[in-house]
Parts: structure tokens; sequence; C-alpha cells
């Protein structure tokens, strides 16, 4: 009893994310790792964990969350025949690839390293989103060799950043003349690919940190991932609602300043 009370700040905390996250993710279509990894990257650092220790725990964390809520999202998409398995059997094995080679990575450099990646990913992302052209750049996919650099660098860098792939696989299928609602089907899979690999090589593989929050095993904070992932999954369902009833595309503008004063902080907090 008294260690609940104690943490209960961070509890309510951790709640405050999943419900943030859950709604951002109805709301807006913004994968759920691009909000979990800032918000627990400044929150852990709030509750006196250092900045590199608070990187490797929100990463692996976020990774978690992953997989249950692209679990669901996967049979919907799916029952909408938006999963596009084809690809997924070229893609598959060079994301898993890129995965084991990022997820073992984060278990070993410094969290300074997974810090800036985030930063320029979250910074890109909104630039994307603000001023992103809506036209294809190519006419469509290239051949194998091509898809499999692509695959290879989603499975990487998404882990390596805590995100499930959807901030990076959506942008690279549509600039490549790809149908937006079957590349938001397909990176939801491609989430499940790249999320449950790494969260259990993070938190069987990696070492938990000393000034790590209470509940965390490996690199995962299972607290986290027991208060984010319910409250993601109910609050998914009522931030489309509301989607549906505001200007989604304004509030996207500024979810992408927001998201790109939050890279832009990460960064800045490294070098000043």
């Amino acid at each position: 009893m008294d260690l609940l009370l104690n943490n209960l700040p961070t509890l309510a905390a951790l709640i405050g994310t999943g419900v943030v996250a859950g709604l951002l993710a109805g709301l807006l279509g913004v994968g759920g790792g691009i909000v979990i990894v800032p918000i627990l990257y400044f929150l852990f650092q709030a509750f006196g964990v250092s900045a590199d220790s608070a990187m490797v725990i929100a990463t692996a964390t976020s990774l978690a969350t992953i997989v249950p809520t692209s679990v669901s999202s996967i049979r919907a998409h799916r029952k909408k025949g938006n999963v596009d398995f084809s690809l997924l059997k070229i893609w598959g094995p060079f994301i898993l690839i890129g995965v084991l080679v990022g997820s073992y990575l984060v278990t070993r450099v410094d969290g300074e390293l997974l810090t800036t990646l985030f930063g320029i990913i979250a910074t890109l992302s909104a630039l994307n989103m603000l001023f992103g052209s809506k036209s294809p750049m190519f006419k469509s996919l290239p051949g194998t060799a091509g898809q499999a650099g692509m695959g290879t660098s989603v499975g990487l860098f998404s882990s390596l950043v805590g995100i499930g792939g959807g901030t990076l696989t959506v942008p690279m299928l549509t600039f490549c003349n790809y149908p937006a609602h079957r590349a938001v089907g397909t990176a939801a899979a491609v989430g499940l690919i790249i999320s449950l690999p790494a969260a259990i090589t993070m938190l069987i593989v990696g070492q938990t940190p000393a000034d790590a929050p209470v509940g965390t095993i490996g690199l995962v904070n299972l607290v986290g991932f027991v208060c984010i992932v319910p409250l993601t999954v109910l609050f998914a369902p009522i931030g489309a609602n509301l989607g549906s009833k505001l200007d989604a595309a304004k509030l996207k503008k500024v979810f992408a300043v927001v998201l790109m004063i939050t890279g832009i902080r990460m960064l800045s907090q490294l070098f000043i």
C-alpha cells in the first residue's frame, strides 16, 4: 500500500499518457509511439531518472505498448481489406533484420544517440505533416532490392526510437504512389513485426539502469505498459469520434507544430 501511495504521482502521469496517446491516435491517426516516447522521456526525468536512462526505457516501453494496440488495429484494417500481405511477404524479413539490429543497439548504445535520432525523426515528421506534398514523388514502388532497403530502414529506425512503423512506413509508401488507405492498414501490420521482437529483445537482453523507475524489467517499464495500453485502446475510438466532429486537418497541423517543438526541445537538451 505504501509503495502505491509513494508512486501515485507517477501512476497518475502514466495513466494520463495513455489517455493522450489514445485520443491523438484516434483523432489524428498518428502512431502511439510518436506520442508516448517523448511524454515518457520527459516524465521519467521529472521523477529523477537521468536523460540517458529515460530515453532507453521510454523507447522500450513504447514498443511494448504497440504490440497489443497493433493487433487490434490489424484486425480492423484486415476486415476492410487494407492490409497488403503480398507487400508484407517482401518487406517482412527485411523489417525483422532491421528490428533485431536496432533493438540490440538500444540495449548497448548511449541514450543520447537515441534522443538525437528521435528528435530528428519527430522534426522531419512534423515538417512532412505541415508542408509535405500530397502528390507522389515516384510512379510506383522500386524493385525488390529497393524495397528491401526500405523495409530494413523502417525496422532499424523504428526500433531505435520506439515507434511502430506508421510514422515511416506510410510516407514511404505514399511517396511511391501507393494507396493511402492501404498504406495505413499495412503499416499497422508492420507495427507488430517491429514491436513484438523489439520489445522481447529489450525485455530480455536489456540491463535495467540503476536509476530506472519502479516496475522496470530489462528496459521495459511494466507499470507504464499496464497503465498505458488499456487507456490507449479505450480512448482511441473516442478520439476518432471527436475527429469526425472537429477539423482534423487543422488539428493535425497543431499537433505537427507541437511535435516539432518537442523534437527540437529533445535535441536542444543534448547540446545546451
